[in-house]
């Protein structure tokens, strides 16, 4: 018998996950590339700390947020940080771009 861990997590990519109603829903997401290991923090116009993921290995990272002006702040090994102003729109997808 097979244990299964964690907590199977939906797989990320940069298609949005079936169910989603951008019609209620400001979605910020993107591709960090350069990175190998990074986390992607959420920051509001104040620049205080919203929430933080992982990026996937392929990545990929995605926020579910409220419209308005955003930081993410991209966290990669060595010391890179690097930080990208968005503006969060009810039913768009914010797709950003970051190399690191």
């Amino acid at each position: 018998m097979t244990a299964i861990q964690g907590c199977a997590a939906p797989e990320q990519t940069i298609a949005l996950p079936a169910g989603i109603d951008l019609a209620s829903q400001a979605v910020i997401q993107g591709v960090v590339t350069g990175a190998g290991t990074a986390y992607a923090r959420l920051l509001d116009h104040s620049g205080e700390f919203t929430g933080e993921v992982v990026v996937s290995d392929e990545g990929i990272f995605r926020f579910f947020a409220a419209p308005g002006s955003w930081t993410v702040r991209i966290i990669a090994g060595g010391g890179v940080t690097k930080d990208i102003a968005v503006e969060a729109r009810l039913g768009e997808v914010s797709q950003l771009q970051v190399a690191v």
